[in-house]
């Protein structure tokens, strides 16, 4: 083995994700995940902290997206139309991960400590838009609020997106959860 090589990080991933997959989170370890992309264990740790982190790497990334596009939005916008662009925008995101998403999202579903982490994220996140909409000056708890279902929309418009015979657009999801949600604060 070379001492460096290329997409290290991307490739560890997709070793991750395929041995998650075929053996289960738990069986699989961390040499495996090296072996198969052909890297040492001290090149896995130096991009993610622990196997958990493989599916978790771009939860940061995710929270700063979302966060960008709260700040960034027109000051004359509405809390939940900053919302919807948020979740427009992360949906690009998105774009040619179907399949990945959907392996993802089977591994997580399989494994108790994975789904606790999972919603540890979606916590951390909905935290982090609460902030970024007080920044605009939304009180509370109108911003609670607006984060917490941006956080349940885009919860809800995934896993729809991710279906076994879905091929519409994860904005598509979006764009139609968020109009659920309006018409059942509608009272329609």
């Amino acid at each position: 083995m070379g001492r460096w090589e290329p997409n290290a990080r991307e490739r560890l991933a997709k070793a991750a994700l395929e041995l998650y997959s075929e053996r289960g989170y738990e069986q699989t370890t961390v040499a495996e995940i090296a072996k198969l992309a052909g890297l040492t264990e001290r090149t896995f740790f130096r991009h993610y902290a622990d196997k958990r982190e493989v599916l978790f790497g771009g939860s940061m990334a995710l929270q700063e997206l979302f966060v960008h596009t709260v700040t960034e939005a027109p000051e004359s916008a509405a809390p939940i139309d900053v919302m919807a662009a948020a979740l427009e925008t992360v949906s690009e995101v998105f774009v040619g991960r179907r399949e990945y998403s959907r392996q993802r999202y089977a591994v997580i579903a399989a494994n108790a400590e994975l789904q606790e982490r999972e919603l540890i994220k979606l916590a951390s996140l909905a935290s982090a838009l609460t902030d970024a909409l007080r920044l605009r000056g939304v009180a509370e708890p109108a911003a609670s609020l607006t984060a917490e279902a941006g956080i349940a929309v885009f919860k809800v418009g995934f896993e729809r997106w991710i279906a076994a015979a879905e091929e519409r657009t994860m904005s598509h999801f979006m764009r139609e959860s968020l109009d659920e949600l309006k018409a059942v604060t509608a009272g329609d």
